[in-house]
This record gives C-alpha cells, structure tokens and sequence, in this order.
C-alpha cells in the first residue's frame, strides 16, 4: 500500500499539508458511474488527483481523466469543494495531506477506457452495485452530492 486513507479516525497521524486536487463524478445513463481500481491502495475511486502548477482546475481534471482512464471529458458543472481535515491520507514516503478536492460532474466527449500506472481497472459500476465494491466513504459523499440534483455545489 502507498497510501492510507483515515477516516474520523483518532488514530490518524496529524496533517502536514494540503494540496489541491481534483476528481471527476461521469455517469453514463444515470444508472452506471465511471471508477477506478487504484494501485495505491486497492479501492475503487473517482477519477481524479492533484493539480499541476501552471494549470487551472479545468485543465487539471481534463488531463487526470485521460492519464487515468483514456477518456476526453469536459467539464458540465461543479459539485462540490471537499476539505474535511477529519479526512487525512497518510503516503508511503512520509507525506500526510489533509483531503482538498474540488469535484466536478463531467461527460465523455471521446476516447476509449484504458488503465493507466495507477490504476488496476476502469470500469462503469451499476450505481445499484456501490455497496458490493471497496470504495472509500469520502467517495460515497462526493457520487450522492452529484446525483442530488442540487444547483449550487457543496462544501464539505
């Protein structure tokens, strides 16, 4: 395992930093939602991950979706900003970030599924099926808040 999520746990070590990030809620007739299998820690995620200097956050979830997924999206509507401090994920080489995450509900313009170095398998999941899969609560929040059908994003 590179990476450990902790969750409200008290056992969880004490954040360094914060870094932006970025991930993506893409359904597919609203009944299927576009995940990943990540290498890093084994469960089933939103596409997504850290911004890079020089990008805005739109760029940044552009290129994260095609490196981790081979699809070209565009952006349809923000979701929420997530930035819980009881959300803390803990790297192998030391790093502890505080969640940050800034999701967006986004379509496939084109390309086709393919993995990538950090993930094990893309796939459309059955919404029905997001109990039977490994998948982390914090991801759970992000799907629900998208299929809301509130307007104005959430800040959690």
């Amino acid at each position: 395992m590179n990476r450990i999520d902790y969750y409200y746990d008290t056992n969880a070590p004490k954040a360094q930093t914060i870094v932006p990030a970025v991930s993506a809620v893409i359904l597919c007739n609203q009944r299927d939602i576009l995940l990943q299998e990540r290498v890093d820690n084994g469960m089933w995620s939103l596409p997504g991950g850290g911004m890079e200097p020089g990008e805005t956050v739109e760029d940044a979830i552009k290129r994260e979706v095609m490196e981790e997924t081979g699809l070209v999206i565009v952006v349809k509507k923000l979701i929420g900003i997530y930035s819980d401090p009881n959300h803390v994920i803990k790297y192998a080489n030391g790093e502890v970030r505080q969640q940050f995450s800034i999701c967006f509900l986004c379509e496939v313009i084109d390309g086709s599924i393919k993995t990538s170095h950090e993930s094990k398998r893309v796939a459309y999941v059955p919404l029905r099926d997001l109990h039977t899969i490994h998948i982390h609560e914090s991801q759970i929040i992000r799907i629900q808040d998208a299929l809301s059908g509130k307007n104005q994003p959430f800040l959690r």
